[in-house]
């Protein structure tokens, strides 16, 4: 077995240990919380009938496991100017440059989401551009000239009509809410 599926294997398990100790007060907190990151934990706390310290605890737990990631205020890009929001597919020359690709694309601030796909193309990218010029100027000179990039395919979204968290469902007696 090799160094790498050796610590994917290893991954998998502390993964897996994780979600077993994600407990109905911690969907319940997250569900909340995932509503509106700005409620106080208070409010929280009232809501699942414990203590502040309890919620406090609870949520700090879940960061140091990387249940959650962060916390953040969501800009409207439109109001900073960017007019363009694509999704560019990318074909790799070969997937083993996978890495060297997306080190390359972190470069580029407009670039606000990578996953690297099953299918079509290697790489799915979100960009914002201010408008035509700009991302012509993006896919150009800096998204084509990346070393290991074959090919893309730009899909320009019109709207975005659903943004939303996955939805955090509630165990109770062995049933989802």
């Amino acid at each position: 077995m090799s160094k790498k599926s050796t610590t994917f294997a290893a991954n998998l398990i502390i993964l897996s240990q994780i979600m077993e100790k994600i407990d109905e007060l911690d969907r319940k907190i997250l569900k909340i919380i995932t509503q509106s990151a700005r409620i106080p934990f208070r409010d929280v706390a009232e809501q699942c009938g414990v203590s502040r310290a309890a919620v406090h605890q609870r949520v700090q737990k879940m960061f140091d496991n990387g249940v959650i990631t962060g916390s953040s205020y969501h800009v409207q890009p439109k109001m900073l100017g960017y007019q363009l929001c694509v999704y560019i597919g990318i074909t790799m020359e070969k997937a083993s440059m996978y890495n060297q690709v997306i080190t390359a694309l972190e470069k580029i601030p407009e670039v606000v989401e990578a996953q690297y796909t099953l299918g079509a193309y290697g790489l799915l990218i979100k960009v914002y551009a201010h408008d035509n010029e700009h991302l012509l100027q993006l896919l150009n000179t800096k998204i084509q000239e990346i070393p290991g990039v074959a090919n893309t395919e730009t899909l320009t979204a019109l709207a975005q009509p659903i943004f939303r968290q996955l939805p955090i469902e509630i165990e109770r007696h062995g049933k989802s809410n």
